[in-house]
């Protein structure tokens, strides 16, 4: 239900500001970085879709490191003022979410990540450059 309530949402207001939306998960992908998050892929998903523009996915540490990374993601969203749909992680802590709805952002641990293949799922999404020039 979530899921379509989602879709008719988005259908109704797409992100009217793509440039904005862009910056903030660059700015996401890099914080990850930052705190010591692995192989952090920006994907954008516009056009291919309905339920958000752009993914973030990286690797966690460990279920602390990946707790406090995504509290990160929450607290620069809030500073921002970006609303949070959803924010939590799956038992045992090996994935967590966090919906900004035009972005949503997932840390797993390396064999989570590697078995819900989000990276597979969505291979012919395009992927954004996001690091900090030298």
């Amino acid at each position: 239900l979530r899921c379509v309530i989602k879709v008719l949402e988005k259908s109704k207001s797409s992100s009217d500001q793509p440039e904005q939306c862009i910056a903030l998960a660059k700015e996401i992908s890099q914080l990850l970085a930052d705190t010591r998050c692995g192989a952090v892929r920006l994907l954008d998903l516009r056009g291919l879709s309905p339920i958000c523009d752009f993914i973030v996915v990286a690797n966690g540490t460990s279920s602390r490191q990946m707790r406090s990374a995504a509290d990160d993601v929450v607290d620069l969203a809030e500073e921002k003022k970006v609303t949070i749909l959803r924010h939590g992680g799956s038992s045992g802590d090996n994935w967590i979410a966090v919906d900004l709805f035009d972005i949503v952002i997932h840390i797993f641990m390396p064999e989570a990540r590697q078995y819900y293949d989000l990276d597979g799922m969505w291979a012919d999404a395009p992927e954004i450059e996001w690091k900090r020039r030298s």
